[in-house]
């Protein structure tokens, strides 16, 4: 398929496979499920009753007190361990490459259907300034959050990008599923479109 290149009379040629690929919610919501819970840092930890720092000693006598009871250090007393402690863990899924792959894919033909995806021929930014970036923008009609995926993103664009809250920037290796996902819209070089049919191929 063909897709237009904005304020040009040029198109880039597309694999309907990438572009044109019938949208899997479940598929999508997986690798996107995954893909966060591999961000988690998993560290919470929690101590039991043979880690806290406390007596050993036993409370009270064992007759005479009412009911029996050893160490303070057990969970029934304020200040001693969890019965079932947390310890830290992986989070992390596994997806396969081809499910990655195929989930990425998805979500682009879906943009390119709703009509979410501009095409142009380069875009960047002469200087690291945040106004000169909004400048550019205000060619696009891109909504709230736009996302901008170049083939290989420079430092003035990168920096351009970091006091713009919802503008995300990335190159074609950073690009994720959560970003694309989360996006109003896409802004693409079309040299960036030509290496995401080599990476998803």
């Amino acid at each position: 398929m063909e897709l237009a290149i904005n304020n040009s009379t040029k198109t880039v040629s597309v694999s309907d496979a990438i572009f044109a690929r019938e949208f899997n919610e479940d598929l999508v919501h997986q690798v996107v499920v995954a893909y966060r819970n591999a961000g988690r840092a998993g560290t919470k930890a929690q101590k039991t009753r043979a880690e806290v720092n406390g007596t050993t000693k036993k409370s009270k006598k064992q007759k005479g007190g009412g009911a029996r009871h050893g160490a303070l250090t057990a969970p029934i007393f304020v200040g001693g361990g969890r019965a079932f402690a947390a310890k830290p863990r992986s989070f992390a899924q596994k997806v396969n490459r081809k499910m990655y792959r195929a989930a990425i894919a998805a979500i682009l033909s879906e943009l390119n259907r709703q009509g979410r995806i501009t095409i142009v021929e380069a875009f960047d930014v002469d200087a690291p300034k945040t106004s000169g970036l909004i400048e550019k923008l205000k060619g696009f009609e891109l909504g709230q959050r736009p996302l901008i995926v170049t083939e290989d993103a420079s430092e003035n664009l990168f920096l351009s990008s970091r006091n713009l809250p919802y503008v995300q920037v990335r190159d074609v290796q950073g690009l994720d599923p959560v970003a694309l996902v989360g996006a109003d819209s896409v802004l693409m070089t079309a040299d960036a479109v030509k290496k995401i049919e080599e990476w998803l191929a």
